[in-house]
């Protein structure tokens, strides 16, 4: 988890408007500027602030400063060099802190103190704090909408006349994660719209001569037809494709929506800083760079409040008709349609789209992350959350900069349009990362590709499968038998209805209405020979599924010069071959049937003493890191209301009929991880189930039910397993200082859940990433960020 309290760490968030601003502990330097914000502010919001104008403002600033500790904290906000908004608690008990916010009267209704909220939670909840309280004027209707925000629902009180009490708990519930999401996606789509909606745009670096990434990427601007204002910077140009050319970017004499940059690597530096004079609110970097100078060319972005796409990216495009931005030097562009594009390889996002214009799949905006500097496949996927023209993501990734907001993110889009992804990094936590997050993996770009057809060829999206039953019509034998053997290796049921190679247009076309009425989905297989009639045919088929708009169709054909790559007005996708389609149909039923779930919730979990498990936890690391006797392991399950151990001298051997393995694993980037497996069966001993957290009661019951061999605890009391699943979770959530917990075995018996060995490890945690703060990089702090 994120700690804004030691070793000078900055989180860097986006304000309502879209806005650059640095979110940090306050530090003794810190005076002079806290007491011009104070002194800046009107008489009528000090008094709102202070239930008086005539404050002491000496000594609150004395108390601001004090350095932080387990009773007090104090965070600023800073934009540029301004110190805008500050915010601090002060503790009053072991689970309770007062709160108390000041924003620049200029900067209201930007978020600010929302951002501070959220930041001074999650320190307050890292230190045992559970609930953040205060006092607020009636009168004060903005500081009621911004607490009201973060604890929708949680009543309030009033104390005094005219005065409110109100309560914000740390850890935020799903109706606040809830608005925390659209917090976030509205940020977001601000901030990237001068990205992938731009009114102006200028190259800087392109050259006269073709060849170059700043000159074809120019030619593509204009033979795109992009209508917006167009600049060229070249100082050792009068003109580069018809267009005249600037000598520097400053000379465009009005601030631009974006820049895209392909210059030598030793250049980018000062061109990025001529940049952020002139007004330019975001880049795209096609230049490489080398020698670890991300950070600088990141610290001058956010400082000037710009978004960085790159170092080193193809690219970026948006199809719709009225930006049709194409401001990349890829070889092929595809028609516009409704698949978003992330790649964080400029080579896979090249051959996305030759893929996706060679194959008729429309493209809505694509964006080559490159070395993911700043813009990450994170904030794209809140930007895409809202964009009516996007159906579909696609993403290429190779590491995860921030996975757990990734989750949140992922999770929350995947309810409304499907996300599917190809990742270049595997392991244990990407795959529980995708799961939850209801992810269509895929094991292949061409898998990837073969999906997408289904979800976003047509001019509306097909539907999804109401469930796991396949038709499969085909006119050979052949063709029918792949196909069902395809669909029982997917997990399909699978009905096969074979007619042979002289069915007439009409028969194959009954047959599809026929299998139609007890299907889920649908495969129309078709042969074509030189004694059948394949025009006819293909045409029969094309009416029969256009009129049947509810179900999801593919279609098959093999042999003859057909070389169409869609069916009907539908434009139902067509494949070479009946695997493919099966198996994209499947991904997509699996996908439906995730979305079907209700997205579960973290219920209320008796018999957890919070306050003294990290007390146990804290006098357990002051004698070191490492594993920890049996005892502590013990009494902290207990604290967590796990208390089904048996005597260890009635610890059933590890072969019993239903032995499992629970526990935690921490992890610095992913977070901690939940695990379950069996244990005594050796057949049964296949990869472990785990999740990330927060873990919900469907995450697990999912965990059981994933495991091979799950149909052996239909006779064990499996509510008592999923609460036993819970409280580990709850566990891992309050307290990260726990790197792994081993429960060995876990024995679900009929009558609930007894746990026998226990070993617990204990380790210190620094700076991690935080799924519930909005925040876009985690950095030491440097000599930028004085005020």
């Amino acid at each position: 988890m994120q700690d804004l309290t030691s070793g000078g760490i900055a989180a860097e968030c986006l304000t309502a408007d879209g806005r650059v601003v640095r979110v940090r502990a306050v530090t003794a330097a810190d005076g002079p500027a806290l007491l011009a914000l104070h002194e800046g502010t009107s008489a009528h919001n000090r008094y709102l602030r202070f239930f008086s104008a005539g404050a002491a403002l000496d000594a609150e600033v004395r108390r601001l400063t004090r350095p932080p500790d387990d009773e007090h904290l104090a965070l600023l906000v800073v934009h540029g060099d301004t110190v805008v908004a500050a915010g601090s608690y002060e503790r009053v008990d072991a689970e309770q802190a007062d709160f108390a916010l000041l924003v620049q009267d200029a900067h209201h209704s930007e978020g600010l103190g929302t951002l501070l909220l959220e930041h001074l939670a999650a320190a307050a909840r890292r230190r045992g704090v559970t609930e953040l309280v205060g006092d607020v004027l009636a009168d004060n209707r903005a500081m009621l909408r911004v607490s009201g925000g973060l604890a929708p629902g949680i009543p309030r009180t009033f104390g005094d006349p005219g005065v409110v009490r109100v309560r914000i708990p740390t850890l935020p519930d799903e109706a606040a994660l809830a608005a925390v999401g659209e917090r976030d996606r509205t940020a977001a789509h601000r901030s990237l719209r001068p990205l992938l909606a731009p009114a102006s745009v200028a190259v800087i670096g392109a050259g006269r001569r073709p060849g170059g990434a700043g000159h074809e990427i120019l030619a593509a601007l204009v033979a795109g037809g992009y209508d917006g204002d167009l600049y060229v910077v070249n100082p050792r140009a009068r003109d580069v494709c018809g267009l005249p050319a600037l000598p520097s970017v400053g000379l465009v004499g009005e601030p631009l929506d974006l820049a895209v940059v392909a210059v030598p690597p030793a250049a980018v530096p000062e061109l990025l800083r001529d940049c952020a004079a002139a007004g330019v609110r975001a880049v795209v970097l096609a230049s490489e760079v080398t020698g670890g100078g991300h950070a600088d060319l990141v610290r001058t972005a956010r400082r000037h409040g710009m978004r960085l796409v790159g170092p080193d990216s193809l690219g970026v495009l948006n199809t719709d008709p009225a930006v049709r931005l194409t401001a990349t030097y890829a070889a092929t562009v595809p028609p516009p349609g409704g698949l978003a594009v992330a790649s964080q390889s400029g080579a896979i996002g090249a051959a996305i789209l030759q893929a996706a214009a060679r194959d008729g799949i429309g493209v809505s905006s694509f964006v080559s992350l490159g070395d993911k500097a700043d813009v990450s496949g994170n904030d794209l996927l809140a930007y895409w959350h809202d964009d009516p023209a996007t159906r579909a993501v696609a993403l290429y990734l190779e590491s995860f900069g921030n996975p757990r907001r990734f989750a949140v993110v992922a999770r929350a889009i995947g309810r409304r349009k499907p996300v599917l992804a190809v990742a270049g990094c595997h392991g244990d936590a990407v795959d529980a990362l995708f799961a939850q997050a209801g992810v269509i993996r895929t094991g292949t770009l061409g898998e990837l590709l073969d999906t997408a057809r289904l979800l976003v060829n047509g001019a509306a999206p097909q539907p999804l499968p109401a469930g796991d039953r396949l038709a499969v019509v085909g006119n050979t034998h052949g063709l029918n038998v792949l196909a069902a053997a395809a669909a029982t290796g997917a997990g399909l049921t699978a009905r096969s209805v074979e007619l042979g190679t002289h069915a007439t247009p009409d028969a194959m076309a009954g047959a599809v209405r026929a299998a139609a009425r007890d299907a889920d989905m649908l495969v129309v297989a078709c042969a074509a020979t030189r004694t059948n009639d394949t025009a006819g045919t293909w045409q029969a088929i094309a009416d029969a599924v256009d009129g049947l708009p509810d179900l999801p169709v593919a279609a098959v054909v093999v042999g003859g010069t057909h070389a169409a790559t869609t069916l009907g007005r539908r434009r139902v996708p067509v494949y070479r071959l009946p695997e493919p389609a099966v198996h994209a149909l499947a991904r997509v039923a699996r996908y439906a049937a995730w979305r079907r779930e209700p997205l579960g919730e973290r219920p209320a979990l008796d018999g957890v003493d919070r306050a003294a498990a990290r007390a146990l936890v804290h006098a357990a690391l002051r004698t070191g890191d490492g594993w920890q006797p049996l005892g502590t392991g013990r009494q902290l399950l207990r604290l967590y209301g796990i208390t089904g151990a048996p005597d260890p001298a009635h610890v059933p051997p590890p072969d019993a009929a239903l032995a499992l393995f629970a526990g935690i694993a921490h992890d610095p980037l992913f977070g901690s991880l939940v695990t379950l497996r069996f244990g005594g069966h050796p057949e049964l001993r296949g990869d472990p189930v785990q999740r990330l957290l927060p873990l919900t009661a469907r995450d697990a019951a999912g965990m059981w039910r994933a495991l091979r061999g799950a149909a052996l605890l239909d006779t064990a009391d499996t509510a008592a397993l999923e609460d036993l699943l819970l409280r580990l979770g709850r566990l891992a959530e309050d307290l990260p200082e726990v790197a792994a917990l081993e429960l060995d075995p876990v024995i679900a018996g009929p009558a609930g859940c007894s746990t026998g060995g226990v070993r617990l490890r204990l380790c210190a945690v620094g700076p991690e990433p935080d799924p519930y703060l909005r925040d876009l990089l985690i950095r030491p702090a440097g000599d930028a960020d004085a005020v």
